[in-house]
């Protein structure tokens, strides 16, 4: 049982994300993108837009310090057990709260405003118990922490899934929470081709090498076919 729970779902929610973003891309190209919905509302969603996206972005980078780069290798450069915690706690703190702040403005905005909430999906729903379950549940632990040293447990186990040796010893030694954290994560990333937030890849780089476009007034055209 722990063996196909630590050591084999994670790459089943992989394969789904790797299968669903191809899917996605090659039948779905129309709805690749994030549906605007910025014509039907616009106070709340500048407000709630930013918050999430910043915070998100902040909470996506320490994870990737955290789960990717070796306690040892940090003890290398001069930073210490105790300096790390402060600066995760207070870093992802912060990052936690405008995500969870921005994600409950954007949900309450799909909730009252009527055109916003005619304009969700199926799939949007389940976005959103999945992205807000995992985003309190990060939070949670990072504010109320037994101490534990995540980096000594979870850390090893998932960068251990990317070289196909998936550490199960280690993530079972972690607490409970840090355990139910990592199986919604991995859910979310399983579902993730399939909802809006596919829209996270939706790099504009055709907008570096597309030509400039010219906009003029109505009132210069016409003065110009006069003359």
């Amino acid at each position: 049982m722990r063996l196909a729970v630590w050591g084999v779902l994670p790459y089943l929610a992989l394969a789904s994300f790797v299968i669903g973003l191809a899917w996605r891309y090659r039948y779905d190209k129309a709805g690749w993108t994030a549906r605007s919905s910025q014509l039907h509302e616009r106070r709340l969603l500048a407000l709630g837009s930013p918050l999430f996206h910043y915070g998100i972005l902040l909470t996506a980078g320490g994870h990737a310090m955290g789960l990717l780069i070796p306690a040892g290798w940090t003890r290398a450069v001069g930073l210490s057990d105790g300096l790390y915690r402060v600066v995760a706690f207070g870093v992802g703190g912060m990052a936690g709260v405008m995500t969870v702040t921005g994600l409950a403005i954007l949900v309450y905005r799909r909730l009252t405003v009527r055109a916003v909430g005619r304009a969700s999906l199926a799939s949007d729903l389940v976005m959103y118990v999945l992205l807000g379950t995992t985003i309190l549940m990060g939070l949670a632990i990072t504010l109320t922490g037994n101490g534990h040293d995540y980096r000594a447990t979870v850390a090893p186990w998932f960068r251990s899934i990317f070289v196909l040796q998936p550490s199960v010893d280690a993530i079972a030694q972690a607490p409970f929470g840090f355990q139910l954290h990592a199986l919604v994560a991995w859910a979310l990333i399983a579902a993730w081709p399939y909802t809006r937030l596919v829209h996270a890849f939706s790099l504009p780089l055709g907008y570096l090498t597309r030509p400039y476009i010219v906009y003029r007034s109505r009132e210069a055209s016409r003065a110009r076919a006069m003359d």
